[in-house]
């Protein structure tokens, strides 16, 4: 984010956001920044989950995901590719 940014740059912004905030609201911002940034990961996480997940109606007994039927052998051999 700062890769362009020296150490003098860094601190003339941080020495502007002090002179316009004041040290009395530094923490606040802070706090309510960090507040939102982990609402949102937590949101996104909530997202990916429930996009990832089948919900319970759409699984059938015998149908996998892509609509073929399943076929179990009770006999121990594996499965012929041509049936």
């Amino acid at each position: 984010m700062f890769g362009n940014l020296g150490f003098g740059e860094i601190l003339v912004i941080m020495l502007v956001v002090l002179v316009v905030f004041g040290a009395r609201r530094l923490p606040e911002i802070g706090a309510s920044m960090g507040k939102g940034i982990r609402e949102f990961k937590r949101s996104i996480t909530e997202v990916t989950d429930s996009v990832s997940e089948v919900p319970p109606e759409n699984r059938s007994p015998g149908r996998q995901l892509d609509g073929t039927p399943e076929t179990t052998s009770t006999t121990g051999e594996p499965k012929r590719l041509s049936q």
